[in-house]
Formats: C-alpha cells, sequence, structure tokens
C-alpha cells in the first residue's frame, strides 16, 4: 500500500476487500543477472526493496553490487531459509544504518533489521502499521499510522518510534498527526509529515517537530493538505510534498525553512517522489485525478542553491517514453547515474532503469514486484 497514490484510495479499498482471500505467494530463490560493472569509490552499490501487492506477502529485497556488477534478485529468501513466509507484506521503506539493513514492512507490522553483509536477519521490531525510517546518532527513527488499515474517522493519531541501533528494540515513543508519512532529522529535532489519508473528509496539513532530547512534540507547522514525501537538504531546509485531494487540489511542493519552522517557498509542481543529492532535488510528479481518472507525469529538477525549477526535465524523453508508471527514484552521489524504477502494472515484476547524465541508458533490469525504495550500501570508515 505504498502511498504513490496511482493506486490511491480505490486500490487500498480493494485491498482490504480482499484481505482474507488472498494466499501466501511461495518463496523464490535467488537469482543473479550480469549487468556493468561501476567504479566504487563511496558506494559499494544498492539495495532495492520492491513492495509487492498488499497481502499477497511478495515484498522481496535485491542487491546491485558495483564492483562485480551483479544484480541478484530476492536475496532475502536465500539468506534466510528458516524464515518461511518470505521478507513480508508491502516494503515501504528501506535505509542502511552502519552495517545493517533495516526494511520496514507495512502491513507485515514490523522492522526487519539484517546483517549487510550476509544479509541475515539480526532481528524484528515490532511496529504497528509502519510506514518510513530515518537516522541520526545511533538510533532509528519510524513512523506508523497505529490501528488498522482502513478508512474512516476512528483511525487512532499515529506515531514515531525511536529504536537503538546497538540493542535493537523500541527505546522511545512520541504520538503526531493522522496517518505520518516520510521523517527527517535536522539537527536536534525531528519532523515528521501527517497525511489523515484514512479520513479524505479531514485530511492533516501539518508537519510534525519533536525535540530529539526530550522526545516530546513541540509544535505543529501548518503546509498543506495530505503530505507525504518530506527531505532535507544541504542548505537546513525541508523539501515537503502534498498530494492534494486528488480533484480541484493539486499536488504541490513546500519548502520549509528549519531556522524559523515557517514554509517560505511553493513549487507549484506535482511530487510523487523525489530525492536531493548535491545542489539538485530530482522530483517525480505522477499525479491521479479522480476527476479524469487518468494520471499526469512530469520529471523536474530543482536546483537548491537558487530555489528553481529548471527548464529541462532531469529524463530525456526517450527514456521518459519507456516508463509505464514511474514509481521509486535514487541518484549515485558519485556518478550522479540516476536509478528509477517502474511499477508498471503493480502486478507483475518491474525494471530498474539505470541513466547516466548525459541521459545514456546504462542498463535496465527486471525486479520484483513494484520496485520502490533504494538504500545505498556505503564503503564502512
Amino acid at each position: 500500500m505504498k502511498a504513490n497514490y496511482k493506486r490511491g484510495l480505490l486500490l487500498l479499498l480493494v485491498a482490504i476487500g480482499f484481505i482474507s482471500c488472498q494466499e501466501d505467494a511461495p518463496a523464490i530463490g535467488e537469482e543473479v543477472v550480469g549487468l556493468p560493472s561501476e567504479t566504487v569509490v563511496f558506494v559499494e552499490g544498492f539495495y532495492l526493496l520492491n513492495e509487492g501487492n498488499m497481502s499477497s506477502n511478495k515484498a522481496s529485497l535485491d542487491y546491485y553490487d558495483y564492483k562485480t556488477g551483479n544484480y541478484r534478485r530476492n536475496i532475502y529468501s536465500q539468506a534466510n531459509p528458516d524464515a518461511t513466509l518470505g521478507l513480508g507484506d508491502v516494503g515501504n521503506d528501506i535505509g542502511v544504518y552502519g552495517n545493517k539493513i533495516y526494511a520496514v514492512i507495512n502491513n507485515s507490522n514490523k522492522v526487519e533489521i539484517l546483517d549487510a553483509t550476509t544479509e541475515k536477519r539480526l532481528a524484528v521490531v515490532d511496529v504497528k502499521n509502519c510506514r518510513y525510517i530515518t537516522f541520526a546518532a545511533g538510533k532509528a527513527y519510524v513512523s506508523a499510522y497505529d490501528g488498522d488499515v482502513q478508512l474512516g474517522d476512528n483511525s487512532p493519531y499515529g506515531f514515531v518510534s525511536e529504536i537503538d541501533t546497538t540493542a535493537l528494540k523500541i527505546t522511545r515513543t512520541v504520538r503526531v498527526g493522522r496517518q505520518p508519512e516520510e521523517v527527517a532529522v535536522v539537527g536536534k529535532k525531528l519532523y515528521v509529515a501527517n497525511s489523515g489519508g484514512y479520513n479524505p473528509d479531514k485530511y492533516e496539513r501539518t508537519v510534525s517537530v519533536i525535540d530529539l532530547t526530550t522526545f516530546t512534540k513541540i509544535k505543529d507547522i501548518d503546509v498543506a493538505i495530505n503530505l507525504h514525501r518530506l527531505k532535507a537538504d544541504s542548505e537546513g531546509d525541508l523539501y515537503v510534498s502534498s498530494r492534494g485531494d486528488y480533484y480541484a487540489i493539486p499536488s504541490k511542493l513546500f519548502v520549509i525553512d528549519t531556522k524559523t519552522d515557517v514554509v517560505k517557498k511553493t513549487f507549484d509542481i506535482a511530487c510523487a517522489n523525489l530525492t536531493i543529492v548535491g545542489d539538485n532535488a530530482y522530483v517525480i510528479g505522477s499525479e491521479f485525478s479522480y476527476t479524469t481518472f487518468d494520471f499526469t507525469t512530469t520529471y523536474s529538477m530543482i536546483n537548491i542553491k537558487t530555489e528553481t525549477v529548471s527548464d529541462t526535465s532531469f529524463l530525456p524523453k526517450s527514456v521518459s517514453d519507456l516508463i509505464q508508471t514511474p514509481y521509486g527514484i535514487a541518484v549515485d552521489p558519485i556518478s550522479k547515474n540516476v536509478y528509477i524504477t517502474d511499477a508498471g502494472d503493480y502486478v507483475s515484476p518491474g525494471k530498474l532503469y539505470c541513466v547516466e547524465p548525459t541521459g545514456t541508458v546504462k542498463f535496465t533490469v527486471t525486479t520484483g514486484d513494484i520496485p520502490a525504495h533504494i538504500a545505498f550500501k556505503n564503503k564502512l570508515k
């Protein structure tokens, strides 16, 4: 149920309705595909978390090794044969911190923690209806909807749990808004984008601010309805996206100055996903409308120094025309190669494209179902 919201509320309802009718998918063994290698400078490779369709228990994990060029599909089951049900249901986010992988598995209500060398399970931390993860000073912070996966007025307020990355246990929890999404740390403050997505008549419109010393909410910043993405840049600003209401209120992108905790700029561009690398924010604008029942897709690049939108897309048309359903995005911090995923029809294996800064496609590879989240594995110091 990752909220790119191309599937939106309609798919959520379908998933809820059929949740008891589907069977778990059988575990699939690891597969290796040879791809062009990359020079290892700082990054050794990356993990790609495939969401899998909700209630099908098909979340899976892939790894692309820069040095060998090997793309390994479905590495979790190979490394963890005793986990007979596989990685779980709906891989919603992934991060690498130190030598550990943290996979947030939404509908399985857990965070899987793996060794980044062996990919073997180290621990499972239970977090109900968990969504996104970020890290700071030896802690992981996980947002969670709380409550069951269902629409309505009775959904509880969400929370953020703090996980000690040595003990691998929850140490503190704080309540935030309803259906919190992405989280980011700037200085001593944790920012949380609230959506209220389970109740479209009463969308949330705030970013909650948590003091990390006391782990208490100190304020809410009014931004716009139905917030989702939240990324910090090198200037101390936060880029936060609003999905809009899928009718008259469009998706937009906002900038919050964390020194004042005030919205200082609005970009009138749709934002379904983004990543910030160097001086640029790479933005996928894939906006669904219940009025037209269609999607409008754009690929924008923002210079975060000048806070201006480039006149040109970060993907050439020859590449964007190949992509049916843009979904996940990451950019290598050294090569600036763009890794962008295509979720296709959401029920079949997707694709991963590697696009060089020149616009040339370096490779394309088949992934698991709904390839969504990329986490780079850096060389340990």
